[in-house]
């Protein structure tokens, strides 16, 4: 990964990375210097007006130029997210291009600090798409490690839970952290040759004359709260792709730019959308109460017969359990407060025992889409 100031700085970073570079992990906070190798050399090419800087490394040419105030790069491939959609096509992409003899590069740009930063689910982990992607990760050391065991489904009330027959198949899949799934995606796009750009959220979409996405900018850098321009400010950079992907996740705000720009609601191309709020808390649990693989979804109390939702609790491994509450965002009850809500689940009487004694290690909470097929139905000629 590279990172150039800002056009103004070009002449002065050129004599200090004549025999080294810097870098940025996708996996690390920290900027790190490294020899300077035959696969990554840098020049400077000065031309009239503006200056401009040439990166050939392993995936080969890159161009920066200062012109119209932003800077660019162009691949054959952009994509938004580097979630396990976007890692996914990114691997899919690169592993297409092995078979084909074909050298395409890839680009994933994420908003998190890190990759991995900015996911949040349950999550029981069905494995049969990633056997089609990475058919040996078991033996590549993914982080799935603890099997569904027991597979429960409960009715509550405010005092009661009512065992009833399952509706979900989970025999076969793993209770995981899909955070630390996405980081070990994230590892093995990049040894394929994939660049990463953590930390750099996609602001804007990019058009041609024609009306065609050509690729995305990031947010500009340095920005005060009234708009005005700091000491330090960058201008955000050009990625500029032959194909662009957008891997938001739930209504991503450059998916709704274009979903706007394309009237793609009116043209009937989606379905209406409708989404939930899931909260979740990662508790550290005393040993005698854990059981690796256990699986529990509810339905019922806290939430009353016209609010759709429920909760769900998995216990993980290293004493630690899953536990969320998911609610609709159609709820017709103004003063209903999902939070509150979750508070008052996890007082229920057969789940308090569990977590009594126990930690809160970690806590969040995302939107959730819960139908329609997402505009990406190909327009029909």
């Amino acid at each position: 990964m590279y990172k150039f100031i800002s056009s103004s700085s070009k002449s002065k970073l050129i004599p200090l990375l004549s025999n080294s570079i810097l870098y940025k992990s996708a996996y690390s906070s920290n900027w790190v210097s490294n020899s300077r190798n035959e696969s990554s050399k840098f020049f400077h090419k000065p031309k009239t007006g503006n200056g401009s800087l040439v990166l050939c490394g392993q995936s080969g040419f890159r161009s920066y130029s200062s012109e119209s105030d932003r800077e660019t790069m162009n691949y054959d491939v952009v994509i938004v997210g580097a979630g396990p959609a976007g890692l996914s096509a990114a691997i899919k992409l690169k592993q297409v291009c092995q078979q084909k003899d074909v050298d395409l590069s890839v680009c994933v740009v994420e908003k998190g600090a890190e990759v991995g930063a900015h996911i949040l689910s349950g999550n029981v982990f069905e494995p049969r798409a990633l056997d089609e992607l990475i058919p040996h990760w078991k033996e590549e050391e993914a982080p799935i490690d603890v099997p569904v065991t027991s597979d429960n489904f409960w009715l509550l009330t405010e005092n009661r839970a009512f065992s009833l027959p399952s509706p979900f198949d989970n025999k076969g899949n793993y209770v995981i952290s899909l955070s630390q799934l996405v980081r070990w995606l994230g590892q093995k796009a990049e040894e394929l040759g994939v660049e990463i750009y953590p930390g750099f959220a996609a602001s804007e979409i990019l058009c041609n004359e024609h009306n065609e996405v050509t690729g995305i900018a990031t947010n500009d850098m340095g920005v005060a709260k009234d708009g005005s321009r700091k000491e330090n400010y960058q201008r955000g950079v050009a990625l500029k792709g032959r194909v662009t992907l957008l891997a938001e996740g739930c209504r991503g705000s450059l998916s709704e730019k274009l979903i706007k720009k394309y009237n793609l609601r009116e043209k009937g191309q989606g379905q209406h959308q409708t989404y939930a709020l899931g909260i979740k808390e990662v508790w550290e649990i005393d040993a005698d109460k854990h059981q690796p693989g256990y699986v529990l979804h509810t339905l019922g109390w806290p939430l009353d017969q016209k609010t759709y939702g429920g909760s769900f609790l998995y216990h993980m491994k290293d004493r630690q359990v899953a536990v969320g509450l998911v609610v609709a965002l159609d709820y017709q009850n103004p003063f209903l407060n999902p939070y509150e809500e979750y508070q008052r689940f996890k007082h229920h009487p057969a789940i308090r025992p569990l977590l009594e004694g126990g930690t809160v290690l970690q806590y969040g909470a995302r939107s959730l889409n819960e139908g329609g097929f997402q505009f990406s139905l190909v327009e029909q000629l």
